[in-house]
């Protein structure tokens, strides 16, 4: 259980921790492949077989997430693909009662994420999340994503923080092992940021399967 009487700030990652990722994961494995194989004259299977290694030649960069760079390294105009397929951004069980819940505390909720742009006002359209925070950091802002241990002294600069007393909620392993070599003290994984997958082995990291079980009394 975690002492709210320790903590004084909350981050937040939001694909996978605050929105079901399953709209990411479709995205990028499914609907992406389909249309580029058409655009291409490709079999979806030669899609993916082309696709997938440059997408993983580009995970931990600032690049993976910019839709503005697949966009042009594709020849697809990505921010209207995730329009095409938008009815599947969910938010997960329990995170708006969750985020009240530290409203009503006085504790300052910020959303710390490595959306580009585009799709964070995409998701934000959908699901009003914006109106349950009290701030919104975006990595691209800094051109370094949170994997980068540089990230959290530009958030701290941007938005001061005690890491002793500040809560990061993230389904990103690197991220929180980067968020505890910088010095935050308390952080929770998601064992499913993924509602249509199995849950995800979250190693050395104590996790959460939903925020039910770190609501503030």
């Amino acid at each position: 259980m975690l002492d709210w009487n320790r903590i004084d700030t909350v981050l937040l990652d939001m694909d996978g921790t605050l929105l079901d990722l399953h709209f990411d994961n479709h995205f990028w494995r499914e609907h992406v492949p389909r249309r580029y194989a058409e655009r291409h004259g490709l079999s979806l299977e030669a899609a993916r077989a082309e696709l997938f290694p440059r997408f993983a030649d580009a995970e931990g960069t600032i690049d993976w997430y910019c839709v503005d760079y697949w966009t042009e390294q594709l020849g697809l105009d990505i921010g209207l693909l995730k329009q095409e397929v938008d009815h599947l951004i969910a938010v997960h069980p329990h995170v708006l009662e969750f985020l009240e819940r530290l409203k009503q505390r006085g504790i300052p909720r910020v959303l710390v994420t490595n959306a580009h742009h585009k799709a964070l006002m995409l998701k934000l359209d959908r699901t009003a999340l914006h109106d349950h925070l009290d701030a919104i950091v975006c990595a691209h802002d800094f051109r370094i994503p949170k994997e980068d241990p540089r990230f959290w002294d530009h958030l701290q600069t941007r938005h001061p923080f005690s890491s002793e007393r500040t809560l990061l909620v993230d389904d990103s392993l690197p991220v929180l092992r980067s968020a505890r070599d910088y010095g935050i003290a308390h952080l929770r994984a998601v064992t499913r940021p993924d509602s249509q997958n199995p849950p995800k082995d979250t190693e050395e990291f104590e996790a959460i399967h939903d925020f039910r079980e770190i609501l503030p009394e």
